[in-house]
């Protein structure tokens, strides 16, 4: 299959990149910052993201979405890693949708046409330490009456302090199970995390928090296959967002080359400079083509769909990486300003790398999928 998109995806991308620029551009971000916003993600912004069709593009038509798939999702990502906008799209959109996706008929009625029209935000929680790893979870969930009693503590849960339900994975007896939790459940306790780069995530605290049967989604034998495609789905969107981010980064450096002048000379005259953004280039498109195929492997189903997203996340980070630093170094001093944006992609990239796995955890994932 061709590493490109459709006319139909064309047109979604042109539709996601417009509303963005308008809506959302970079200064949406330094606002909320600035202000000091208390969720420091706009409830507004998200609605109008349900209004166009944005945050329900995974979620099927029957519950209110558009009922596409993994490229149209990314198509959105990138878009939002361009403008660096704060979204609940990447938790709610993305992972917790895919998960409902898997519950009962009551789960979905009642949050997916939410998450559909931009009226909730639902969190995923899984990572527990600094670092992403979920085969080293340490939360559990012991059969407790008629449901179960959950024990642990969560860490980089995106926009978990602003989400109207929570969606714990936890250890059983029997595998791991996910839990929807409303996060007003007593001994549930949750703390705003502002990142460096002014976006939210949260800290969950479970402290014997008892939950009924029905909270679990799936099945405990089903939950940790249901939990790796939410998490592969949001791996290749956070790789889409890289790409998206590395790329804009290049391109306000290319016009800042255009109109620099340094010994009476534009700096993008200077051969080393242009060396170095053609190389760049060259990267960021194998970067997107990367991205491109995991995103068409996971709509494909194809059972090489994990291996690929891991090489576009692996990818997309240390070339967004890339791209950043050259922007950084490109703009001299004034780079490191805060005046600049160049900066603020820098810090996003940062977390999106850590996000769901950085380049070592995905090399290594693909290192022991080929039997290294």
């Amino acid at each position: 299959m061709p590493l490109i998109l459709t006319e139909e995806q064309t047109m979604l991308k042109e539709a996601a990149d417009g509303f963005l620029g308008e809506h959302a551009p970079i200064a949406h971000l330094r606002k909320l910052r600035d202000e000091r916003d208390p969720d420091g993600v706009s409830r507004e912004l998200w609605r109008a993201f349900g209004e166009m069709g944005f945050a329900g593009v995974l979620i099927p038509e029957a519950h209110g979405g558009s009922g596409l798939g993994a490229v149209e999702a990314g198509v959105v990502a990138e878009a939002l890693g361009r403008t660096l906008t704060p979204s609940p799209f990447m938790g709610s959109g993305v992972l917790a949708a895919t998960v409902l996706a898997g519950g009962s008929d009551e789960q979905q009625a009642a949050w997916l046409p939410k998450i559909a029209a931009g009226e909730a935000i639902v969190s995923l929680a899984v990572d527990e330490g600094p670092k992403h790893a979920p085969a080293r979870m340490t939360a559990m969930a012991e059969r407790s009456g008629n449901g179960f009693r959950l024990n642990g503590a969560k860490g980089f849960v995106l926009d978990g302090h602003v989400a109207d339900a929570l969606i714990v994975a936890a250890k059983t007896g029997e595998g791991i199970g996910l839990f929807l939790i409303d996060p007003s459940t007593d001994g549930v306790a949750v703390e705003r995390t502002v990142m460096v780069d002014a976006h939210n995530a949260a800290r969950v605290t479970l402290t014997d928090v008892q939950v009924d049967a029905d909270a679990l989604i799936g099945s405990v034998e089903g939950g940790e296959a249901l939990l790796e495609r939410a998490l592969n789905l949001g791996r290749a969107c956070a790789a889409a967002s890289l790409t998206g981010a590395g790329d804009q980064a290049f391109q306000t450096t290319l016009e800042y080359l255009r109109t620099r002048k340094q010994f009476g000379k534009l700096i993008g005259e200077f051969q080393a400079l242009q060396h170095r953004a053609a190389h760049l280039f060259s990267e960021i498109e194998i970067a997107r083509a990367a991205v491109m195929g995991a995103l068409q492997a996971l709509d494909a189903g194809r059972d090489s769909a994990p291996l690929a997203v891991s090489v576009a996340k692996a990818k997309a980070g240390r070339v967004a990486e890339l791209a950043v630093q050259e922007a950084v170094q490109m703009h001299g001093g004034v780079g490191m300003t805060d005046e600049f944006d160049v900066g603020l992609f820098m810090k996003r990239v940062r977390v999106l790398n850590e996000l769901l796995g950085d380049a070592g955890f995905h090399q290594e994932r693909m290192a022991r999928a080929q039997g290294f």
